[in-house]
């Protein structure tokens, strides 16, 4: 099985008669000169995703100032950077809707804007809740999970309606096994936008942790069911020496679909691997179950011996 993740693409033409996939989003819009209000050509838009999975994309805007980005998969959150030569660049986070075309415009002010007026110097500065949740989306990206936690905090504490600071808060918290504040922050990000499958992912894994099979059962009706794309995703990072950031998405993959011998195979060999040798055992047992003939049975025979 395999799967690009969060790949993007810079449609350059108009493709509005093309449905989108699941899973996919547009981002589209036109970029301005703040002052002359003249499009500016050529603009960079970067996407860098927030959320559980790592990925980062440069595009070119058209000549008369449009851009229009074709995201397979939005359901991730994203900051976006959108910059040109001999202007400043602006941030956002942004979250796409499904099946649809976001709509951004955007204007750019020019580098050499003179900041002697106040008023002007002070719409110029950068939004405190934007910046600390560009911040935690560095700090996210680059694994350092509690750095990342403190800053979509500081995000949420600035502006308690920016949807995307708690819905990243809500990842960063599950990575740091802050369970309760997984589950508040999961809730917040539902209660602006529950059009957010994912979040019940959180709440999912939080509420299982927590020992809240209630709860539990509740969000596992609402995730997304996509077991393959998990494992996928998983078996990524296993590859890359990666193995707590794997452990999650395995366990969301059997979530998704408990009959998922594959992943209750890897998810064995990952906990022998961390000395675990209780869950190794268990998740190796099932395996065999699952799978009696799987390719795989005789090595997790073998290890069972070692993990007793």
């Amino acid at each position: 099985m395999r799967r690009t993740v969060a790949l993007s693409l810079l449609a350059m033409t108009a493709v509005a008669v093309n449905a989108l996939a699941v899973g996919e989003g547009r981002l589209a819009g036109k970029v301005t000169d703040a002052v002359t209000h003249q499009p500016i050509p050529n603009v960079t838009i970067t996407l860098v995703s927030t959320g559980g999975r790592n990925f980062k994309g440069e595009y070119k805007g058209d000549k008369d100032g449009t851009y229009r980005v074709l995201v397979i998969d939005a359901t991730l959150p994203y900051a976006v950077t959108w910059s040109a030569p001999g202007y400043q660049p602006l941030e956002e986070p942004v979250k796409m809707k499904l099946g649809e075309v976001t709509t951004k415009d955007i204007e750019l002010e020019p580098a050499n804007a003179a900041p002697a007026a106040a008023a002007p110097a002070a719409e110029a500065k950068p939004d405190p809740a934007v910046a600390a949740y560009n911040d935690g989306a560095l700090k996210f990206n680059a694994g350092d999970y509690p750095g990342a936690v403190a800053k979509f905090e500081e995000a949420v504490t600035a502006k308690p309606d920016l949807t995307a600071a708690w819905q990243a808060l809500a990842r960063a918290a599950l990575q740091t096994k802050e369970w309760p504040k997984a589950i508040d922050a999961a809730t917040k990000a539902l209660a602006i936008d529950p059009d957010e499958p994912d979040m019940y992912t959180v709440l999912y894994a939080a509420y299982t942790a927590t020992g809240d099979k209630a709860k539990a059962a509740e969000a596992k009706t609402k995730m997304p069911a996509d077991a393959n794309v998990l494992f996928n995703d998983a078996a990524k990072l296993i590859n890359a020496g990666k193995d707590s950031a794997a452990e999650p998405l395995l366990k969301q993959a059997i979530a998704a679909d408990d009959k998922f011998a594959r992943a209750y195979y890897e998810l064995g060999m990952l906990y022998a691997r961390m000395q675990k040798n209780a869950d190794a055992r268990t998740n190796l047992q099932k395996y065999i179950e699952l799978d009696p003939n799987g390719k795989d049975v005789s090595t997790a025979r073998e290890m069972l011996k070692y993990v007793k």
